[in-house]
């Protein structure tokens, strides 16, 4: 690792204007400054730990693939832009927690969890040590501003992951001779989107707990292998399966915890980048609402018409995402995030996040094959997912490795949370021992 932390990267100065995501997400929080409007990951380590005067110098040395990390948002006359910071500083965003043992290291990891943001930035790395003489841990958070999921995925690969490509889904070039009918399809798209949340009526659900304001993180695993192969035997995708065993999760988790659940409706991150906006200034990440087929209404009017629950539900989030899957929605979606308009970008927002509208954050991520930190392999990741105010959590997929790893991120009141990431596994398995109905 380089021996002392380097001079902020020279980069020419950025001047992209602040995309109408960002300006979103900023509003949000000053409207709700007590809400932590950030997302991330953990990377887990088996090695000797550095220390932190050796990582600051390798996060620095990094720095210059990522310049989008040292730059903020500046207002001005027009709209915001971003704009190299030329006070950037390593140490303010680098830092360090030190578990006492292994009976201390959950503290430690929701210490870093849960710790603010240094006054002014956007983004932060802590590094968990402490556990044992050869295993630690970095946690990567940044604001919603700042980043999306995608371009996480771009940090963690810079950092730590060699640079493979993340095998995220674009749509290809289009041609300008197929504008007319991208506008249509994007406009239609945009007004279908808007109209849901209308409809959505009825007071706020209110939580089944009294929430504390300290989120926890619970991991689970499986080889990513299976959730694929249950994917192509049904002709739907990894996703696909991780969305169905979520929904039979909230299914088990209702009737354990006694919280009912007539419907749960996940809202699903969507990549609107083009293929050229790998690392992108700021947020291109568009968020639809899913409804998952929980059914634990005894007087629900459907019933399985398809074979058992686990494939039944497969079936239902199929339904639901088959169009998302192909390549006109994909451009129709990345049009209307590139091109709407800032007000109506933030109102939908507002909407869509309001707990009267979604309950669960659910999204998936691709991170690399492989990954370490000078001579330490990683060895296991968890995503940190938004945790929404009202939401009952947070759940994220990342995809590393050999193995898909599920984790469930909720505030520390939520009823039998450690128990989420059994359950998915449980509910994995079930999709893969029931054979399909001929």
């Amino acid at each position: 690792m380089p021996e002392s932390v380097p001079s902020p990267p020279s980069v020419p100065s950025p001047r992209h204007p602040a995309h109408a995501l960002d300006r979103a997400f900023l509003s949000m929080e000053r409207r709700h400054p007590e809400v932590r409007w950030d997302a991330g990951g953990v990377a887990y380590l088996n090695g000797p730990p550095p220390s932190l005067a050796d990582l600051r110098a390798y996060v620095g040395h990094r720095l210059p693939q990522l310049p989008l990390l040292t730059s903020r948002i500046e207002n001005g006359p027009g709209r915001p832009r971003w704009r190299t910071d030329t006070e950037f500083a390593v140490e303010r965003h680098v830092h360090e927690v030190v578990a006492d043992g292994p009976a201390e290291w959950d503290t430690a990891l929701h210490t870093a969890l849960n710790a603010p943001f240094a006054p002014g930035t956007y983004w932060g790395v802590w590094l968990l040590r402490g556990h044992a003489a050869d295993r630690y841990a970095v946690c990567y958070r940044f604001h919603h501003a700042c980043q999306d999921g995608s371009a996480a995925a771009t940090t963690f690969r810079a950092m730590l992951g060699e640079g493979e490509p993340s095998a995220r889904p674009v749509p290809g070039r289009g041609r300008w001779s197929a504008l007319p009918r991208r506008v249509g399809l994007a406009v239609g798209l945009a007004a279908r989107f808007a109209s849901g949340p209308l409809v959505v009526r009825g007071p706020r659900p209110a939580l089944p707990f009294v929430p504390t304001g300290e989120r926890r993180l619970w991991r689970g695993r499986v080889p990513a292998s299976a959730l694929r192969e249950i994917g192509s035997a049904h002709g739907g995708s990894a996703h696909d399966v991780h969305l169905a065993a979520l929904a039979g999760v909230l299914a088990t988790w209702s009737e354990r915890s006694g919280v009912p659940l007539p419907r749960v409706t996940a809202l699903v991150p969507v990549d609107a980048r083009r293929p050229e906006e790998d690392q992108s200034w700021g947020n291109r990440c568009f968020a639809l609402p899913l409804e998952l087929p929980v059914r634990t209404d005894p007087k629900a009017a459907e019933a399985p018409r398809d074979g058992a629950p686990p494939l039944w539900r497969l079936d239902r989030v199929m339904a639901g995402t088959r169009k998302l899957r192909g390549e006109r929605w994909r451009q129709a979606i990345q049009d209307m995030v590139r091109f709407m308009p800032g007000r109506p970008t933030a109102w939908y927002l507002r909407r869509v996040l309001s707990p009267r509208v979604t309950q669960v954050m659910a999204t998936s991520m691709p991170l690399a094959d492989k990954g370490s930190l000078g001579d330490t392999p990683v060895t296991g990741t968890a995503l940190l997912p938004l945790l929404v105010p009202g939401h009952l959590f947070g759940v994220g997929l990342s995809f590393f490795d050999t193995w898909a790893e599920v984790s469930f991120v909720a505030d520390r009141a939520l009823p039998l949370g450690e128990t989420l990431p059994g359950l998915w596994e449980r509910a994995v398995a079930e999709l893969a021992q029931t054979p399909a109905p001929k």
